[in-house]
């Protein structure tokens, strides 16, 4: 087999010496022209629907089975620290569990659509690689949280997250924040930061649902909690027999994926507190594959299996105007892919592993000024079957300095980081809002975001120990009334983001000098420039009573805009236009909710010539749920009504019209 990765952090498996150990040289023209295709396609590097509006809650306000959830105004992605969203210049939203309930089943992509800036690719059906692209930016440029810890792939070519592995299964909160971000969040942040919170409870609650594709998702979250401590354990099992994730293939390719995670916290002393969150994640992806003799992508037996395990334990001292957050966290991942029934033995296998100490603090300083600071230190280590174990240390530190009067807020802040393979790296941040009158807001911001290269892009066989990280240069600028949580929300924002220095696939066939000298299955370099720009509009709220509606359009136009023939040409995979409009009615007949959402999305392209074309189109997607008594809900949709056939990446399938019915129980 040869293990190829492609531009954007994927990996690519072809067949190739079984005597080889090693992966043989690749055949360029080839690899240049797809003629023979290689085998495996999945994408590790990541690089690959609206609710009735919650109305803001207080932390003390307690909902259906007494669970307790955050503000849905409050963020930590601006700062670290917790932050009125109204309090920041940066373009933040805020989606909280009501919403995501309303929403139903356990795909996230149909939760994160309704907010603006967001697109995805997705390889297949269910469970199939998911990258997120926010604002245009590449799916391993957007930071990933899970309870605060960092989820990248430290084995992956890109070294970002697949949302594939994420199922809305005990969640109780997602913020995402548009725009570079590492005066705060360091490495990776240039898109944003997507921040996943999982739920407490007290209380017990339980769901089940049955459809189209033999599907099945069911989910448990029960938990305990009074003035000085609480617990909440979630898990969840999720299976289907999927679709064919070739277009063109006939096979479904199923997909598993059981669960368990939990959190709990318990006040030591009076403002002292400590806490402990974990995940573990285990699944099962069947896949398609290019056999021969034609290697088209078609139909294959193949599958592969992923492993995620993470956690955090934290202390935290509160005392009026200080606040100190320390912790220990930890992600692992674990990949491996099988060529059944040629062998019962995994023929390519990943291992990434990430450690992190952290501590972050908050003080309230004299005349209206505050004081945001932290410092951590990461170490990251990877290996596949082919790259021995490769390890790297990144030290960080910054300081945010704000003010807040009431109306008017600011804040500004500097980090610096320190890799162990390429030194030092100073990022800038500033971003303010002022109230106009009447809950309206103008806000701007200005972000700077670095990341970078991964162990695979510096260490591989692929690999370049003169890779520099990525950088980004981030603006906004926006007028907004209320939240989107609140009972009228109308925003717009106008955005532009410059990359420069982004690393790419460098193929080396018929090249043997230069860079590509002892690299003849290519490498990788800084070779890129790029800006993304355009515009995000957001109106919701309540029309009357019982009648809610919201839509959110987005206009993102990101291009190329390094030197050579694809200068000037959209990045591939960006859709230019998305639109998301929905509606939820409560009728008088026992509280029957009724919802409808719609879904349209431009074309784009496969590649990155502009040659592929990706038709845009449009998706419905029909809810309704019917309370039976105060603790059980009977639920259904239908999704994709029209039986729309589209794409997302060239050559793979997507799911048509779907039907699924459930229940909830809550105690």
């Amino acid at each position: 087999m040869t293990v190829v990765p492609q531009p954007g952090g994927v990996y690519r498996m072809q067949r190739g010496s079984c005597n080889s150990a090693r992966p043989p040289a690749m055949n360029g023209v080839l690899f240049m022209t797809g003629v023979l295709r290689v085998k495996y396609l999945f994408l590790l590097g990541c690089s690959m629907v609206f609710a009735v509006p919650a109305m803001a809650q207080s932390n003390d306000d307690v909902v259906v089975a007494d669970y307790k959830v955050d503000d849905n105004t409050i963020t930590v992605v601006a700062t670290g620290a917790r932050l009125g969203i109204g309090a920041t210049g940066q373009s933040i939203s805020i989606i909280g569990a009501d919403e995501i309930a309303n929403i139903q089943g356990p795909d996230l992509t149909r939760v994160l659509e309704r907010l603006p800036g967001v697109t995805y690719n997705r390889n297949g059906g269910p469970g199939n690689f998911t990258g997120l692209r926010v604002r245009g930016a590449d799916a391993e440029q957007l930071l990933v949280l899970i309870d605060g810890v960092r989820m990248a792939d430290v084995a992956a070519p890109g070294g970002g997250y697949d949302l594939g592995n994420l199922l809305s299964g005990g969640i109780g909160k997602i913020e995402l924040l548009r725009g570079s971000n590492s005066v705060v969040w360091g490495s990776q942040a240039i898109g944003g930061v997507l921040a996943v919170t999982s739920r407490e409870l007290n209380g017990a609650e339980g769901s089940v649902e049955y459809g189209s594709h033999n599907s099945l998702d069911a989910s448990a979250v029960g938990g305990l909690s009074g003035d000085r401590y609480a617990v909440t354990i979630n898990t969840g099992y999720a299976r289907t027999d999927g679709i064919s994730s070739a277009a063109s293939g006939t096979e479904p390719d199923g997909f598993r994926q059981w669960r368990i995670g939990g959190r709990g916290r318990v006040e030591l002393v009076e403002g002292l507190s400590a806490s402990l969150t974990a995940r573990y994640a285990d699944a099962r992806l069947d896949q398609d594959g290019f056999p021969p003799p034609t290697y088209s992508f078609s139909d294959t037996p193949e599958y592969s299996t992923t492993r995620e395990a993470s956690g955090r334990a934290g202390l935290a001292y509160d005392r009026g105007t200080l606040h100190l957050d320390a912790g220990y966290a930890i992600s692992d991942t674990r990949r491996a892919y099988f060529d059944t029934p040629a062998s019962a033995a995994p023929n390519f296998a990943t291992k990434g592993r990430s450690e992190r100490i952290d501590l972050t603090g908050h003080a309230d300083l004299p005349a209206g000024f505050n004081l945001t600071f932290g410092g951590d230190s990461e170490w990251s280590r990877y290996s596949t079957s082919f790259d021995a174990e490769k390890k790297a240390r990144l030290a960080s530190g910054h300081a945010l300095l704000g003010y807040g009067n009431g109306r008017l807020n600011l804040a500004a802040g500097l980090r610096i980081d320190d890799h162990s393979r390429f030194g030092s790296q100073w990022t800038f941040g500033a971003n303010g809002s002022f109230m106009v009158a009447d809950d309206w807001r103008i806000r701007a911001s200005y972000g700077e975001g670095f990341k970078v290269p991964t162990l695979f892009q510096l260490f591989s066989d692929f690999g370049n120990s003169a890779l520099v990280p990525e950088h980004s240069r981030s603006y906004d600028f926006g007028v907004e009334k209320g939240d989107r949580n609140g009972p009228l929300h109308v925003a717009l924002t106008a955005f532009r983001r410059d990359s420069r220095d982004l690393i790419d696939f460098v193929s080396c066939f018929g090249v043997s000098g230069g860079i590509c000298a002892g690299r003849p299955f290519g490498t990788y370099n800084n070779v890129s420039r790029a800006r993304a720009e355009g515009i995000e509009a957001e109106l919701g709220g309540a029309v009357t009573e019982r009648l809610t509606a919201s839509a959110t359009y987005s206009y993102v136009k990101a291009t190329n805009q390094s030197a050579g023939s694809s200068g000037g040409k959209d990045l591939a995979r960006r859709p230019r236009q998305a639109l998301t409009v929905s509606a939820d009615w409560k009728s008088p007949l026992h509280d029957l909710s009724l919802g409808a959402d719609l879904r349209v999305v431009s074309h784009s392209f496969d590649d990155a010539g502009n040659f592929t074309r990706l038709p845009g189109y449009a998706l419905v997607t029909l809810r309704a749920s019917l309370p039976v008594t105060e603790q059980i809900e009977l639920f259904g949709r239908i999704e994709n009504v029209g039986d729309e056939r589209y794409q997302t990446t060239a050559g793979y399938g997507s799911l048509g019209r779907s039907a699924y019915v459930g229940a909830r129980a809550r105690f």
